[in-house]
């Protein structure tokens, strides 16, 4: 044995601390099912975002994974819009390319998906349903991981990302959002309904009260909502902000 190493502990993955972490939650989780607190606004998180989240009851474990997956089509949407600036010849700016980036990394990929890959697929593995779709899924994970860290290596800078790099940045960008669009769907109408179709009422409740408890750990009580609030002031830097931007052209002529 090397010197010392009897002295050193193995730093668990993060995945190990998911799982550790939940289970010491298992004893009062069903007791304090939809007691919890898992979205609470504190005032002033994100003064940018009217939309703060108002305390709710710890919700199911497909609709708490559902509600993430509304925070990832709004940074999808930011992709988007800096892949078009820079198609009609804008500068990229560096500084909102790696904060969604960031938010990616650190709330979707290393929080999201790993209680999807800790909690959710097993369970559907063991069950045998929707191994294949399983599978893809994993692999969309780990290519995602690839791009985002592509994007942070890119933009680390303040400004405007130089031409070179924004022609790396713009193209990964767009095969994230054309990866993930149909993932996030394929999710939430098939993989979650199914998932929740194994559990009991009372396993729904316990996982629910579990997840949040992991986000309140990981992030503290008000962590989504500061993500809303960090996404919120990109959208704003962007001016992609205001929903009304979205609204179409009314069709309809106007009569006489």
């Amino acid at each position: 044995m090397p010197a010392g190493a009897a002295g050193r502990r193995a730093v668990p993955s993060r995945r190990q601390w998911l799982l550790a972490v939940g289970g010491t939650a298992v004893a009062g989780g069903a007791a304090a099912a939809g007691f919890g607190l898992a979205r609470g606004t504190a005032p002033g998180t994100s003064p940018a975002d009217a939309e703060l989240v108002r305390d709710v009851a710890d919700p199911p474990p497909g609709e708490e994974l559902m509600t993430d997956h509304g925070l990832l089509i709004r940074l999808l949407l930011i992709y988007r819009s800096l892949g078009g600036s820079h198609a009609a010849g804008q500068p990229l700016p560096a500084p909102d390319v790696h904060d969604a980036a960031l938010i990616i990394h650190d709330y979707i990929e290393a929080f999201h998906e790993e209680l999807e890959e800790a909690y959710v697929f097993p369970r559907l593995r063991r069950a045998g349903q929707l191994t294949g779709t399983v599978s893809t899924l994993l692999l969309q994970h780990a290519r995602g991981r690839q791009i985002t860290q592509l994007l942070l290596a890119e933009s680390g800078g303040a400004g405007s990302l130089p031409a070179s790099a924004a022609d790396r940045v713009t193209p990964a960008m767009a095969a994230f959002v054309r990866m993930y669009e149909p993932h996030e769907a394929r999710e939430d109408t098939v993989v979650y309904p199914a998932y929740r179709r194994l559990l009991p009422p009372a396993e729904l409740a316990e996982l629910g009260w579990r997840f949040a408890q992991l986000g309140r750990e990981q992030f503290g009580r008000d962590g989504f909502s500061a993500m809303v609030g960090r996404v919120a002031q990109i959208e704003q830097a962007l001016g992609i902000y205001d929903l009304s931007l979205f609204t179409p052209p009314n069709l309809t002529p106007p009569p006489g």
